[in-house]
């Protein structure tokens, strides 16, 4: 089981959605309050979820989508290198090296 407990530092005063942001891991976030944790636009992850390679999000009607906390935060941590020559895990292919579709 992983530890959500650290929560990213806001600059004080940013309420994207017009509330504070919620720190359960389980909360669903608005695009606006998803794109500041990240350190994102909003049209770059409307960007990822139209070409992929964002982080999950859910689309609880067409035109509502969310993010849980807990993605956004497991998805920074899949990013995690050690250097630039760090390929990272390769989430694209499967173990026998075929590229997943």
């Amino acid at each position: 089981m992983q530890n959500h407990s650290t929560s990213v530092p806001l600059p004080v005063g940013e309420e994207p959605a017009g509330r504070p942001i919620p720190e359960h891991p389980d909360v669903l976030l608005f695009t606006a309050e998803a794109a500041l944790l990240l350190g994102l636009s909003p049209r770059t992850l409307e960007a990822f979820r139209l070409r992929g390679g964002g982080p999950p999000f859910i689309a609880v009607t067409p035109k509502a989508v969310r993010y849980r906390r807990r993605d956004l935060e497991d998805w920074i941590t899949a990013r995690l290198r050690v250097s630039t020559s760090d390929p990272g895990k390769d989430t694209t292919r499967d173990r026998g090296g075929e590229r997943v579709t």
